[in-house]
């Protein structure tokens, strides 16, 4: 009787060690959830915000890369760009485009999407004998443009250097000239074309885009 005893009196020492395992494993469980609860509440784990210059830094990556690759932007020489019509003599800045020059001046038509031709006739004649030659040659001649009067006040503006550029053009052709067929075709692209240079000098611009003889005469 007193040995079946033994072994119960050896597990009674037992269960105050468990109840005080149990208490310090309830403490940290506590402790633990303490903390996780206080960190959520402070927003611990919540993403952070993103800052004014983060913000920038997004959207302008977003802009680049539409600008880059997408649709929005449109492609250096793409076809949206419209080419100037005829426009002889304009001077032209990188890409294509009127550098300081006036604009072209449309019909005041709205449905009409031709532009408005404007026409000057210098008022004296010019004289000038052929090279090598005793022929003379004299002619009148008219400007064709199809931007605004800054074109015309500018010939008229500079009308003695303009007759003197229009005389070197015209001093410069033989007897055998006056044989080509195109001569005169030819001869009022010089003019023009000498007209425009004298005025892109002075005025960073020409407009002149076609020379028509209102008279010509050779004797």
């Amino acid at each position: 009787m007193a040995d079946a005893a033994t072994p119960e009196a050896e597990e009674k020492p037992k269960k105050p060690i468990v109840k005080i395992i149990l208490v310090a494993v309830g403490l940290v469980v506590l402790v633990a959830g303490t903390m996780v609860g206080t960190l959520f509440i402070t927003g611990f784990f919540s993403k952070p915000a993103p800052t004014a210059d983060q913000a920038i830094a997004e959207g302008d990556g977003h802009g680049e890369q539409k600008a880059e690759g997408g649709h929005g932007a449109p492609a250096a020489g793409g076809h949206g760009e419209k080419k100037a019509e005829g426009g002889h003599g304009e001077k032209k800045a990188e890409g294509g485009k009127d550098a300081g020059g006036p604009p072209k001046l449309n019909k005041k038509s709205p449905d009409s999407p031709r532009f408005e031709y404007t026409y000057n006739q210098l008022e004296r004649e010019f004289l000038v004998n052929l090279m090598g030659s005793r022929k003379v040659m004299s002619v009148q001649i008219a400007i064709m443009t199809r931007y605004d009067d800054r074109v015309v006040e500018n010939v008229k503006k500079h009308e003695f250097a303009l007759r003197s550029v229009v005389m070197d053009a015209m001093r410069m052709n033989t007897e055998a000239d006056l044989a080509k067929p195109d001569f005169r075709k030819e001869l009022a692209i010089k003019i023009r074309d000498s007209m425009n240079t004298l005025l892109e000098k002075y005025e960073d611009f020409g407009g002149i885009e076609e020379i028509y003889f209102t008279s010509f005469i050779v004797q």
